[in-house]
């Protein structure tokens, strides 16, 4: 069984236990069809107090929620898993800086995020204030480049450092070349003209002689060289950003267990996940890959959030 046929079990057992969700039942509908790992009141697939600060973040940053107008019932949503983890401890700046110093311990402090109406110490579906990305939309979480969530942290050089994080959970992903999609190619095409010129001139992401068909038209790491590009030029653009930061550090997050997507050997390149990814980059320490029960392994020890570590263990880790 593969690791997304493990965490349907898992989730439908937890629905089953009528513990986790509040009673709320499965058979949700989902892609038009009641789904057994769909909540019927899809605010249970949320950590419950959270529920209401989450619901009234999203409306007053004006952030689009996946598949709706609202949290998913989907209880395998990438989304609600980062939400389910971040959003807790977003306002708690000594517990956001001891997690990403459990990963790399080089930084003093971390800082507000200002572009969000009550800043915290974590934010939701970032997008940049400008396209720098030619892609003609900035809406928060819709139609455009932006990040599950980011931190803006000072490192010991005193720098300060953007970190974007790319939330997986049960993903993986088929064979599906985005430079050659549509009729005619032309959704293959436009999404060359937007991206392959800032991908000549990145810093990070290396040249090549030809995009259409490469590693970077390719999922994930489509994803992966259109956030690399958008942390680039918000740092290129700083002056005019609302987020001002010298460089940045791109962590990955995705469930050890989750070998479909992390072993799968690519087509394009014949590796891992990680090594086809790490072969297209120039400086290795701007990226990491990250498990996130590693991440929150420093609130292990911290009383005030030992429900939420339990919870997290029974629904995810």
């Amino acid at each position: 069984m593969n690791y997304k046929n493990q965490q349907y079990a898992r989730q439908e057992a937890l629905i089953k236990e009528r513990a986790l969700f509040d009673g709320v039942t499965g058979g949700g509908r989902f892609m038009g069809k009641p789904r057994t790992f769909v909540l019927q009141d899809p605010e249970a697939n949320l950590y419950a107090p959270i529920r209401e600060y989450v619901k009234a973040y999203f409306a007053e940053n004006g952030i689009d929620w996946w598949r709706g107008n609202g949290p998913s019932g989907h209880t395998l949503s990438s989304q609600i898993a980062c939400l389910n983890h971040l959003i807790p401890i977003m306002n708690d700046a000594q517990t956001v800086l001891s997690m990403i110093n459990g990963i790399r311990n080089e930084f003093t402090e971390v800082l507000p995020i200002s572009c969000d109406k009550h800043p915290a110490y974590i934010s939701i579906e970032v997008v940049s204030d400008a396209d720098h990305l030619n892609e003609k939309s900035s809406t928060r979480g819709a139609n455009c480049t932006s990040v599950d969530a980011l931190i803006m942290a000072k490192h010991q050089s005193g720098k300060t450092i953007l970190i974007p994080i790319e939330w997986k959970y049960t993903e993986s992903y088929p064979t599906f070349d985005k430079s050659t999609e549509g009729d005619m190619k032309r959704k293959g095409l436009e999404r060359q003209r937007r991206y392959n010129q800032l991908i000549q001139d990145s810093k990070q992401l290396k040249s090549l002689d030809l995009y259409e068909g490469s590693i970077y038209y390719q999922e994930p790491f489509y994803q992966l060289m259109r956030q690399t590009l958008w942390a680039e030029q918000v740092i290129k653009h700083k002056d005019t950003e609302c987020l001002k930061a010298d460089d940045y550090w791109h962590v990955h997050i995705v469930p050890a267990a989750n070998k479909t997507l992390l072993s799968c050997k690519y087509k394009v390149s014949g590796q891992s996940m990680e090594e086809t990814w790490r072969s297209m980059l120039n400086d290795q320490s701007k990226y990491s890959i990250v498990d996130p029960s590693e991440l929150f392994a420093p609130l292990s020890s911290k009383e005030e959030y030992s429900a939420l570590v339990e919870y997290l263990k029974n629904r995810y880790w």
